[in-house]
């Protein structure tokens, strides 16, 4: 005979809830896997598996970055809907969900998976607008104009100079720092992510939509890199805002003075590392100090 409902009811407990030890960093534009070698060395320190999966046609290590610069046309072509397909399959194959962290337009795609359900917490660092946040400071446009000024542009892999690279993401940074960068890390992106992202606002349907009503999604924090050029701190605070106003899932802001695009990398970036897994541990909501 089965237990009455009054006692199912005295002898449940809630279920217990197993922190995620997880942590998904995704690349930004013109950036590879390997961009997240420090992080991923930091965040394994404590005792985490990092995994840091590249958009379609993007390899991890040096090898995937010598191989991408050797064949651009890998990644010719591939929109926001396939790097979302893609992630979105990867991530779902996880045993426990993740806490997942993007940069730059890996920010957008960690927005977009964590308003899919996907993950535990989300946090953009320097994070490319989703559909709905128009602000486009002159110094991004001045970033991304060279691709979006040619529509032919759209099926093809953008490369950034590194005059280019020096003042859209690391203007903070002197000439040596910006060169080391550069030749470490810059790769061929798909244009057509840029397409698709700048011209969301006239786009029905945009592949860059996001919910700002939703109140059960997973904490989100926005960062942003004070001196950032390409992303400046208005378009993550706006997005942080229109989060806070529209949902009561928790939502927070933080900016990292002083630090541009590259603030995952320059000297300091430590306390951004810590400070983001630390918050997706025990999110808090608000503007923080």
């Amino acid at each position: 005979m089965g237990l009455s409902e009054e006692v199912r009811r005295e002898n449940w407990e809630p279920p217990v809830t197993t922190p995620t030890t997880t942590v998904v960093l995704i690349h930004g534009l013109w950036m590879t896997p390997l961009a997240w070698e420090n992080w991923v060395t930091r965040y394994e320190a404590r005792g985490f598996t990092v995994l840091t999966p590249g958009y379609p046609g993007i390899g991890q290590g040096e090898a995937g970055l010598m191989e991408l610069r050797a064949n651009p046309d890998a990644v010719a072509g591939v929109g926001v809907r396939e790097i979302m397909d893609y992630l979105t399959e990867y991530i779902e194959k996880l045993e426990t969900a993740p806490v997942i962290m993007g940069h730059s337009f890996g920010g957008t795609f960690a927005q977009l998976l964590i308003g899919d359900g996907l993950g535990s917490a989300g946090v953009c660092i320097d994070s490319a607008a989703v559909k709905g946040i128009n602000a486009m400071p002159l110094s991004e446009v001045r970033s991304v104009l060279p691709v979006l000024d040619n529509p032919a542009n759209i099926n093809k892999a953008s490369t950034l100079t590194p005059k280019e690279f020096h003042y859209a993401f690391t203007n903070a940074q002197g000439d040596a720092v910006s060169q080391r960068a550069y030749d470490r890390y810059s790769a061929p992106t798909p244009a057509k992510v840029l397409f698709q992202g700048g011209f969301a606002a006239v786009t029905p349907h945009a592949s860059t939509t996001f919910n700002f009503a939703d109140d059960d999604r997973a904490p989100l924090l926005f960062i942003s890199g004070g001196s950032d050029h390409i992303l400046p701190t208005v378009v993550q605070a706006h997005n942080y805002a229109k989060c806070a106003k529209h949902s009561t899932a928790i939502a927070a802001h933080k900016v990292f003075p002083g630090r541009d695009h590259y603030t995952c990398g320059e000297p300091g970036w430590e306390a951004v590392a810590d400070f983001a897994l630390d918050w997706a541990l025990n999110p808090v909501a608000g503007e923080l100090a």
